[in-house]
């Protein structure tokens, strides 16, 4: 049974991805919001399962890849595909079938299977991360979503406007297969050295989501971004 629990908490972040999906579909933004932050929660906790455990699985790889392409894969590209057709049809409309214009958004879904992929063969990406991960991507545009939702800050006719979308879309896709630095928000000690990254990142993540709230997640992504090429020209 102790060797099963990381796959189920893996399959329960797999779970979380299809309701996620369904949701954003349907119209219902705040449940796809809870359920990709369940997702991505159980996605943090299956690998931290398994090192606690000291269980290690082949099987468990493999899952874990299925259920990152659902949840953070194919869900943010179709958060992405609702808010250009709200875009470009009209900002009540909901899709009652595929709309091949704003299709170009599942890009994102594409280049986040090529990435998995990818990070499956990679060796060098132990520690920390080489391209966007597909959780923060995620994250960023689950933030889009709520800003349109709350219509925080009277942004939400901007967040679809389509030439805005068209630029994210390109930058996501690029970001994830790009072969930018960027650090994991795993903690192994809790030392100033050698953290610096994950603490600055840290106390400005927290500043924006105290006063920017619902607006806080696109832009902890951004500096998450900024932090990654900053890091890369400093190495150089």
């Amino acid at each position: 049974m102790k060797k099963n629990i990381p796959n189920i908490i893996t399959l329960f972040n797999l779970f979380c991805g299809c309701c996620a999906l369904a949701s954003v579909f349907y119209g219902q933004f705040m449940q796809a919001v809870w359920f990709s932050l369940a997702g991505g929660i159980a996605d943090y906790l299956d690998g931290s399962a398994a090192r606690w455990l000291n269980v290690k699985s082949a099987l468990g790889k493999e899952l874990d890849s299925i259920a990152d392409m659902v949840s953070f894969g194919v869900v943010p590209g179709a958060i992405l595909y609702i808010l250009l057709v709200k875009g470009l049809k009209g900002i009540d409309e909901l899709p009652i079938e595929l709309t091949l214009v704003a299709a170009p958004a599942f890009l994102v879904s594409v280049l986040s299977g090529l990435r998995l992929a990818m990070f499956n063969l990679d060796t060098r990406q132990t520690e920390n991360f080489i391209g966007l991960p597909t959780p923060a991507a995620t994250l960023y545009t689950v933030g889009l979503l709520l800003i349109f939702h709350h219509n925080s800050f009277g942004l939400a006719e901007f967040i679809i406007n389509p030439i805005f979308l068209g630029i994210n879309v390109l930058a996501i896709s690029y970001l994830l297969v790009s072969e930018l630095p960027m650090f994991s928000f795993k903690f192994k000690k809790l030392n100033w050295k050698g953290n610096e990254m994950r603490f600055l990142f840290l106390g400005m993540s927290i500043f924006a989501l105290i006063f920017l709230r619902e607006a806080a997640f696109a832009l902890m992504i951004l500096i998450y971004v900024l932090l990654g090429i900053f890091s890369k020209f400093s190495n150089r």
